[in-house]
């Protein structure tokens, strides 16, 4: 048997039967751990003893420079916090200062929020499904997904320029108007997306091979979720009904009606069919957007927070004025601390902020799902088999970038 250096791994134990433990490493380059995520394995013959996350390799101290910045400048930076859902982190951080500002925002602007978070969620799911599935040997789902992720990002590039770093929301308000022919393109997309998802369905839901490789598969019980912080389907698919979209609403999802998908197996199956039906909930909601999206502005009526519309500058020279010292002098905000929580994709996304009434932010930091979530990984894969680690960390969706900042 191999022996790791301590340095480099724990040593093992010795078990009843009197042979040693073996203690491994997965990761943090291997592909199953999504992401930049060393395990430390220790494992008698197949089965799991215990496992050990060791995170912080992308660390970037991100939550500090945002304190070296203008609060407009900030939102770039929530971009890259979780990458699959940059809209979802931009929505919780402009919430958050907007509620320190008492600024109203405007009924269009809140409808479009709602709007691109639900496709933001629709993109992230794809995602997460196409790679869980290729993880189980499913390569066909995974082509299956990026088609249907392809559309939702030229979406995304349609109003921002920008496929995944989109900064499309600001203080305020929306950085600019939908372009002509944006919302047709959602809507024949929205029709027929439906269908999609079906397709994946066909494949997986009832295919045995992912059914024995999901069902009865890291199971976390309702009382082990909600002790150790789980949130969105991770926690859902346990059996725990909470989702902040209809428990405490904001940007406008009172006015929408969608169901929230809640198993109680608490096993790997469980968390793939919560993940499928927001699929299907999800553009319900965008198909509800479009229907009612609201005419009007897309930005609060805050002259000294939010660039003004152009037809209301006297002149185009006191516009580049006003920019220019909207950019370089900021705004300031009222003394005073907020916590702003949103329903990401894969939790509870929450930004604590504090103004010390400058125009930087005194402290800001974010709460990611993704790094709670991860803490549920030992209670779903101890005691089972190494071939069903990497089921588990696929089926919990986590985001390295959320963890290490």
């Amino acid at each position: 048997m191999t022996q790791f250096p301590p340095t480099v791994a724990e040593p093992g134990r010795e078990t009843t039967s009197g042979d040693r433990t073996l203690v491994l490493n997965m990761g943090p380059q291997h592909p199953s751990t999504h992401g930049v995520l060393r395990l430390v394995l220790e494992i008698d013959g197949e089965t799991v003893v215990r496992v050990k996350p060791e995170v912080g390799f992308l660390h970037t101290g991100i939550e500090k420079t945002c304190e070296a910045k203008f609060y407009q400048q900030v939102v770039p930076l929530t971009d890259r916090i979780d990458y699959l859902c940059p809209l979802t982190n931009n929505l919780a951080y402009c919430l958050a200062v907007e509620k320190l500002l008492g600024l109203e925002i405007p009924p269009k602007a809140q409808w479009m929020r709602v709007l691109m978070n639900e496709l933001t969620r629709i993109n992230s799911h794809l995602v997460w499904l196409g790679t869980h599935a290729m993880d189980l040997g499913a390569m066909t789902v995974f082509l299956y997904c990026f088609r249907e992720r392809e559309d939702v990002l030229r979406f995304f590039e349609m109003v921002s320029g920008q496929r995944m770093m989109t900064s499309y929301f600001r203080i305020g308000g929306l950085a600019l108007e939908p372009p002509l022919g944006f919302f047709e393109k959602i809507k024949k997309f929205a029709d027929r997306f439906p269908g999609n998802v079906d397709e994946y369905e066909n494949l997986l839901t009832g295919n045995p091979i992912f059914k024995m490789r999901t069902k009865g598969i890291a199971r976390l019980s309702a009382e082990d979720a909600i002790a150790l912080g789980a949130g969105g389907p991770t926690l859902r698919a346990s059996g725990v009904d909470i989702d902040l979209r209809r428990d405490a609403p904001y940007s406008g999802y009172e006015n929408f009606k969608f169901k929230v998908p809640v198993r109680t197996e608490g096993d790997v199956f469980a968390r793939y069919i919560c993940r499928v039906e927001e699929l299907r909930e999800s553009i319900g909601m965008v198909q509800q957007a479009l229907a009612g999206m609201p005419e009007g502005p897309i930005k609060a009526d805050a002259p000294k927070v939010v660039l003004p519309d152009r037809e209301k500058m006297k002149t185009q020279m006191e516009a580049l004025i006003y920019h220019f010292k909207i950019i370089t002098e900021g705004f300031t905000v009222p003394a005073g601390e907020v916590y702003q929580a949103i329903e990401s994709p894969r939790g509870e996304m929450g930004y604590y902020i504090v103004s010390d009434g400058t125009a930087k932010p005194y402290r800001v930091h974010m709460r990611g799902p993704s790094y709670a979530n991860l803490q549920t990984l030992a209670k779903m894969c101890e005691g089972g088999l190494i071939a069903d680690v990497v089921a588990a960390i696929g089926s919990i969706d986590v985001i390295l970038g959320d963890i290490d900042r």
